[in-house]
């Protein structure tokens, strides 16, 4: 089955219609998932920022983790929820949308990165001194810093896409 499709398909469904006649609901919903990735980005960014040496370089990388990655989980936990709704909502705006797919998959990677940051981060005998990680963990922030933004410039452009 083709994606536009499948969008027509949920389109039509009754939760579908309802989340859109709901004048309320999907304004509601994209507010919230707006909230959720400033939460999730603002501490992916404090994470990387952290693991290139630019912020909080007197305490403990293991210490930053454990205060940032619990907001992380906890807004992607609610981006995946808002946007499942926002989806069903509106499946004709997202799903045959290639600027969509390219956010989804940005976003794949830029998690699957931060857990990647975290593994020097939470163990102390991995510091960010030693050799090995400190030439891949430098350039992965940066990298993961360059993909956060990506993600951002693309969610807004899939409105005008």
């Amino acid at each position: 089955m083709a994606m536009a499709e499948f969008s027509e398909r949920i389109y039509a469904t009754p939760i579908s219609e309802y989340l859109r006649d709901a004048g309320w609901i999907v304004p509601t919903v994209q507010s919230i998932h707006i909230v959720a990735i400033a939460l999730l980005i603002g501490s992916s960014v404090l994470l990387d920022l952290k693991l290139v040496g630019v912020l909080a370089r007197t305490e403990r990388s293991a210490i930053v983790y454990q205060r940032y990655m619990p907001w992380v989980w906890a807004g992607l936990l609610v981006l995946l929820l808002t946007g499942v709704v926002m989806s069903v909502a509106e499946p004709d705006r997202v799903l045959v949308n290639w600027m969509f797919w390219t956010k989804m998959t940005l976003i794949v990677v830029a998690f699957l990165s931060t857990l990647v940051i975290g593994i020097p981060m939470r163990r102390e005998e991995l510091t960010m001194d030693a050799s090995t990680w400190s030439m891949i963990a430098k350039p992965l922030g940066w990298l993961s810093l360059v993909i956060w933004i990506a993600i951002i410039v693309c969610g807004r452009w899939i409105a005008y896409v």
